[in-house]
């Protein structure tokens, strides 16, 4: 076969800096490791929404947000947007996914023209966590009265969760996949979507326990920062009830999430190996990322759906025999469009109406890093006006309709204490930012947009319970073939 393989292996929730290949100094992550000392790592890689549905949305059609309109965990991906998946079909590919996409509805293929196994969402449903911007942004959630806040004071500590079960029925299915015949007579593209490291904070107990003793440490948050955090943070935290917290089961929640890396990092070992163990890996790209980060209590803040970089920053390790460098790292800024980019421009398919940047050129030595650019956008619970953040260099923009915005420089400011939009030595960056920002993007149009599908669907979420209708069985029942 003169074309690639493509293995995508996309976990949930998972921020790179809680890993090896990014720096951490004590969470378990050889496999990652082990492929970044393979293949090459960017430093600087970012979703397009920092949330499970949009997020990989914009993924699988490799547009941005809001050309697609998904803004939310209820907002099914239109069946008439093209993904890649369709566009590798086109090109002789097998398209497979096992797990996770987080589609919404009954399309649970868009494209992929085998799914070995249902998602843990089952069809997700229109009626849940369903932001209501008419009535303060939260999302309401049904038959879970509580829940949010007792994902941080009750909840986090050793524990076998579904997820960790659903994680290892994805990886043998993925096994499985890959030990075919059939994988070495046509170019094929397997996404295994491991939802691991995602909250909830149970972790089993060879993992938990692990961290639990030496590492179950707090986040540095600086006096005083809390209540300087932007007015669309501050919401957040009130939507997510992290407010209060004690410390003990803060620390319970690091630990464990600690130990749901180390998991995750297993669950790829095993498809690694499986992918050698076959003979496959030697004309197989191997992609590791994940569709968003996890805030894990800096700035105050747990889970997602914020700019900072622990949320939208996502791993990214690309290993392409005889394309990449064993252990190279990239500093340039670039964003899981790029890789959608990077994949149709290996496959010679179309790229028509897509956005992002083939990266292939950069990985194969045609061209030198650049300062690269990424667009993350969010629009769904616990906020109350159509945000984006543009990613330039060193500079980061958090574009707020409505509202002031944030600037940070992040060589200087990793953290991203120092908010500079008021700074008059960045009025000329602020500016340019501010023009990529609104570049296309018509706020008003937008949030008009949104108001107008949530009333819509919080119609038909209404109308569900008043008829008992519900989407989807769960995961467990549903048919893998």
């Amino acid at each position: 076969m003169d074309k690639p393989n493509f293995l995508i292996i996309m976990s949930d929730e998972h921020d790179p800096q809680i890993s090896t290949p990014y720096g951490h100094n004590f969470v378990d992550t050889s496999n990652m490791q082990r492929l970044a000392d393979s293949g090459a790592t960017f430093n600087n890689a970012y979703c397009n929404s920092p949330i499970c549905v949009p997020s990989r949305a914009s993924f699988m059609t490799g547009k941005h947000l809001h050309r697609i309109g998904v803004w939310d965990n209820s907002v099914p991906l239109s069946s008439d947007e093209p993904t890649w998946a369709h566009r590798l079909n086109r090109e002789g590919y097998e398209t497979a996914l096992c797990g996770k996409m987080h589609f919404v509805g009954p399309d649970q293929m868009h494209g992929f023209s085998r799914r070995i196994m249902d998602d843990i969402h089952g069809m997700g449903g229109i009626g849940t966590n369903l932001p209501n911007w008419t009535d303060g942004g939260f999302a309401k959630t049904r038959g879970d009265e509580g829940g949010l806040r007792r994902r941080l004071a009750e909840d986090p500590g050793p524990g076998d969760h579904e997820h960790q079960q659903y994680d290892d029925e994805v990886v043998m299915r993925s096994i499985q996949y890959l030990a075919e015949p059939a994988r070495k007579e046509k170019p094929w593209a397997l996404v295994s979507s491991i939802f691991t490291p995602h909250f909830p904070f149970k972790a089993r107990p060879e993992y938990y326990h692990k961290y639990a003793k030496d590492h179950a440490d707090l986040p540095e948050i600086p006096e005083g920062h809390l209540e300087s955090l932007h007015e669309e943070n501050r919401r957040l935290r009130h939507h997510f009830e992290v407010i209060g917290i004690p410390d003990e089961q803060i620390r319970k929640a690091r630990a464990a999430y600690y130990g749901l890396v180390d998991f995750c990092d297993d669950k790829i070992g095993d498809i690694l190996d499986a992918l050698e163990a076959y003979g496959l890996a030697d004309n197989t790209v191997v992609i590791y990322t994940a569709d968003h980060g996890e805030m894990l209590g800096d700035h105050g803040m747990w889970y997602k759906c914020t700019f900072y970089e622990r949320s939208s920053r996502v791993p990214l390790i690309i290993r392409w025999p005889g394309i990449t460098k064993p252990g190279q790292k990239y500093d340039q800024v670039t964003s899981l469009l790029d890789v959608v980019q990077t994949i149709l421009d290996a496959t010679g398919a179309d790229t028509e109406f897509t956005d992002g940047e083939s990266l292939l050129p950069l990985l194969s030595g045609e061209t030198g890093e650049s300062e690269g650019m990424a667009i993350c956008e969010y629009y769904a619970h616990g906020i109350s006006t159509p945000g984006r953040m543009v990613r330039r260099g060193n500079y980061k923009l958090n574009h707020y309709h409505g509202q002031s915005p944030e600037l940070f420089d992040l060589d200087n400011d990793p953290n991203e204490l120092t908010d500079l939009s008021s700074d008059p030595k960045c009025a000329t960056v602020l500016s340019e930012l501010t023009e990529i920002a609104l570049d296309g993007w018509d706020g008003d149009s937008i949030h008009h947009e949104i108001i107008q599908s949530q009333q819509q669907r919080l119609l038909i979420a209404n109308a569900n319970v008043s008829s008992g209708n519900n989407w989807g069985p769960p995961w467990r029942n549903g048919n893998y073939g």
